[in-house]
């Protein structure tokens, strides 16, 4: 038997949408194969599905069963593809049916128990559902918010593998989510602080006003103390207010790298301050799969970079064409994969390595 699903993989912030095919056969040894590019992550999704399939009341089937994961040139990561593969056997061995299961994007990473956990970059994948025609999505319960963000489409949460399972066969109802996208943004639009908690440095004030009307750089010099760090972090708050179209694109970012710590939407301008000692690839992002570095976290916030004369010269070199470009591009041997990283720099440092130049002082 044969049953085919959608899911979604990320690639950088975008999403992919993929066919997932599971075939049982009723000859051969009991086996599974994942095939299509899968990462580590995905081929150990079988564990956790034989597991999750068995301790919700189905029968795991004992013959060969293979999964293809296509288009097959394009690696699939992360384990947001463990429930529709759950799904997938239980279609194919006729222990639920559902005529309406293509219609679905489906994702979520199953727990051994039959839970469904959160994943990440799942706004990225209903925008890319919707790019594709879909109109459906079945997600962890936790990622409900964040998808239902994505308009003209039916967002379902689910919190077992068994929830899921009854919903697509028929026998039981959900209701899709709706959210307010004005409320979250307003709700989520305050700070903690304030510019006007830093009293005098009247100088510095303005002159980091005037930086945040044009969207400048800066620069403070200054000796320890003198409040430069207390006056970059309170920046963001006289920056206007993060537009939607900004607010989803900062919020595909942090949750492709699941910093989204359950907000549907990123509506506070970012502050990304990373150490001295952070290595180029921590900024700029990369590795095998590659992913956001804080360059790309600080897209249409602030990047602030304390110790500015700590930082190692080959570090700042890095930064000069993202600057430039407004984007961060890392090249590997399959292709390109570009982040936006339009974001203000701020640095400071101090006037000498003991911090107490005296000319400045006085």
């Amino acid at each position: 038997m044969l049953a085919k699903l959608y899911s979604v993989t990320l690639e950088g912030i975008e999403g992919i949408i993929c066919e997932v095919e599971v075939h049982i056969s009723r000859g051969g040894f009991e086996k599974s194969l994942i095939v299509g590019l899968p990462d580590t992550a995905v081929k150990e999704s079988i564990e956790r599905v034989q597991s999750a399939v068995a301790n919700s009341g189905f029968a795991y089937p004992k013959t060969k069963c293979v999964i293809n994961l296509a288009p097959a040139d394009v690696k699939k990561a992360g384990p947001a593809f463990d429930l529709p593969i759950a799904l997938g056997f239980l279609l194919a061995t006729n222990a639920i049916e559902s005529p309406h299961a293509r219609d679905f994007i489906i994702l979520g990473e199953l727990a051994l128990d039959g839970r469904v956990r959160p994943v990440n970059g799942v706004l990225s994948m209903a925008i890319a559902a919707k790019e594709r025609g879909f109109k459906n999505m079945i997600v962890p319960l936790e990622n409900v918010r964040e998808a239902a963000v994505v308009e003209d489409m039916e967002i379902f949460g689910v919190g077992s593998l068994m929830q899921a399972a009854s919903f697509l066969a028929g026998n039981l109802a959900l209701e899709s989510t709706y959210v307010d996208i004005d409320k979250m943004l307003e709700e989520a639009s305050l700070y903690d602080f304030d510019f006007s908690d830093v009293k005098g440095q009247e100088n510095v004030k303005r002159a980091l006003t005037i930086a945040a009307a044009g969207g400048h750089n800066i620069l403070m010099i200054g000796p320890p103390g003198s409040g430069k760090t207390m006056l970059a972090q309170r920046l963001a708050t006289i920056l206007p207010k993060l537009t939607l179209t900004e607010s989803l694109e900062t919020t595909r970012i942090y949750s492709s790298v699941g910093q989204l710590n359950g907000k549907g939407l990123v509506a506070t301008r970012p502050v990304r301050t990373p150490h001295h000692t952070a290595t180029g690839a921590a900024l700029v992002g990369g590795g095998s799969n590659p992913r956001c570095g804080e360059l790309s976290l600080a897209h249409n916030g602030i990047l602030f970079l304390d110790e500015f004369a700590e930082f190692p010269r080959h570090v700042l070199e890095m930064i000069r064409q993202p600057l430039e470009e407004r984007k961060v591009t890392i090249s590997r041997a399959r292709g390109s994969i570009s982040f936006p990283a339009n974001f203000m720099l701020v640095s400071a440092t101090n006037p000498c390595p003991c911090g107490a130049h005296l000319p400045l002082m006085n």
